[in-house]
């Protein structure tokens, strides 16, 4: 589409016009500037430098305002749990607890690590779905030990070492883990994180993998846990179902990105009773228990040979894996505190909102803005977030909040005049503390959106915590009334 000439003709003559002041500006500053350089080199010297040092701290305050008011500032970056070193373990814990963080779990770890490194045993985990024969791997390769193995399977419910030395006196602690994929919550999270304090895993399966085999196999990769996939009841399938099985079996880990041998896919037999039916001498058909053999050479040859090449990395990568369980539950425990401290953060900036509204003739929703319990609120709960935002950010995300409260406060008003019914005995002061309580109320699902903002991005984003409070306000209203008009009543009273 082509420009009319009258509005290319204007266009011409104010780019003229912008070339003509600017260089007019240009000339005057240049003329100023070196007038008053010259006036300076015939002063004293003294008087020079101090001018020059008086105009540079006036440029560098310039910057920093530019900077604070409109650079955005990083927020701090996720800690990485994968590659954790002994020291950056142990710094962070000395942080967090210094923070007021409950670091025993935590702590609890690297106390349990150094106490399996100091028998110098290898930890070896049996780790499995439900019914696989882990258990009864474990009673082949340790004969006299008690292991307890239920024939409807699931024998399993807790952690259980048994020790056992290889043909090169080694000495091996073997772990019995929950088979992954019951019923009962909590054992497959056990059996996982077991999993990985060890410095090898042999997975026991007795077929094609599933879903949640998959899963696990992926977990375990994830970790850089050495593994070993053993093919259980092998005697149920032919020669040739055997070798098209252990080549799917290896493909599936193959696709899971990971590097596992030929020879660290075997095929074995836990032995174990069976039933069989049998004819007996009277002509009648009968049941009978019959025990099959073991076969499990090809699997110590497994164990063996991995233990002779990889001794010394497999010590150094279960060390990692048990920083990385350190870590996660350290940070499980700073979320906690997160929670329980933004809770405290938003209880006093919401009593003080409650007081600052009970003491006003006739309070505004501008409390928001313009008072300083919504900009302490947010900046607390950003540092305790780790974000660092602009002030600018700070006055938007208020301001934007301001604009929703209007349109909220019909609904605010109506709760707080509900949850205030709920006390019996107030009389007459239930029309003057419904403000009050409305004011609470909006501090309080102000500050409660905000936090599901930095749980969710780590930084303020004003636009999206405005939109968390208003999509959410409804919600937090009817979850904070009673202990809003409680913190209300407490003021009335004292």
């Amino acid at each position: 589409m082509k420009l009319d000439r009258f509005i290319r003709v204007a266009i011409a003559v104010a780019v003229l016009l912008v070339f003509v002041i600017g260089t007019g500006a240009l000339l005057f500053i240049t003329e100023s500037a070196l007038n008053v350089w010259d006036r300076l080199r015939a002063g004293p010297p003294l008087f020079l430098y101090a001018y020059v040092a008086v105009v540079c701290l006036l440029a560098l305050a310039a910057v920093w305002l530019i900077w604070r008011l409109v650079v955005k500032k990083k927020p701090v970056a996720e800690r990485k749990v994968k590659g954790l070193s002994r020291n950056e373990i142990k710094e962070r814990l000395q942080q967090a607890e210094a923070a007021g963080v409950d670091t025993r779990a935590a702590q609890d770890e690297l106390r349990d690590l150094a106490a399996r490194q100091a028998t110098g045993a290898i930890h070896l985990c049996f780790f499995g779905e439900i019914s696989g024969g882990k258990s009864s791997l474990i009673k082949a390769l340790v004969p006299e030990a008690e292991v307890v193995i239920d024939v409807l399977g699931g024998s399993t419910g807790d952690v259980r070492h048994y020790r056992w030395r290889n043909d090169a006196g080694t000495e091996i602690l073997l772990t019995d883990v929950p088979g992954i994929g019951g019923h009962e919550e909590g054992l497959g999270e056990i059996a996982t994180e077991e999993a990985r304090r060890s410095h090898l895993v042999l997975f026991v399966c007795d077929g094609d993998l599933t879903r949640g085999e998959l899963n696990a196999i992926k977990l375990l990769l994830q970790f850089d846990k050495p593994v070993i996939v053993v093919l259980n009841k092998a005697d149920r399938y032919s020669a040739d179902e055997r070798a098209t099985l252990l080549q799917k079996l290896l493909q599936r880990i193959d696709e899971l990105g990971g590097e596992v041998q030929r020879d660290q896919v075997v095929a074995v037999s836990a032995g174990g009773e069976s039933e069989v039916v049998e004819r007996l001498p009277d002509g009648r058909e009968g049941t009978k228990r019959r025990q099959r053999p073991a076969n499990i050479g090809v699997l110590v040859v497994a164990i063996n040979r991995l233990l002779g090449d990889y001794a010394r990395p497999l010590d150094a990568r279960r060390e990692r894996a048990v920083f990385q369980i350190a870590a996660e539950k350290l940070e499980a425990a700073e979320g906690e505190y997160r929670r329980q401290r933004s809770e405290q953060i938003i209880r006093s900036a919401t009593r003080k909102a409650v007081i600052g509204a009970m003491a006003s003739v006739s309070p505004g929703t501008d409390i928001l803005v313009q008072g300083y319990i919504g900009t302490a609120m947010t900046q607390e709960l950003c540092k305790l977030y780790g974000a660092a935002p602009r002030d600018l950010d700070v006055e938007e995300f208020l301001s934007l909040g301001q604009s929703r409260v209007g349109r909220a406060l019909p609904l605010t008003m109506a709760v707080a005049g509900n949850g205030l019914k709920a006390f019996p005995g107030l009389g007459t002061v239930v029309g003057g503390l419904a403000h009050a309580v409305a004011y609470g109320l909006i501090f309080d699902a102000l500050g409660r959106s905000l936090v599901l903002t930095l749980e969710r991005h780590g930084e303020l984003l004003p636009e999206t915590a405005a939109q968390e409070f208003e999509e959410g306000i409804s919600e937090h209203l009817e979850a904070g009334v009673r202990r809003v008009v409680k913190i209300a009543l407490d003021e009335k009273t004292h």
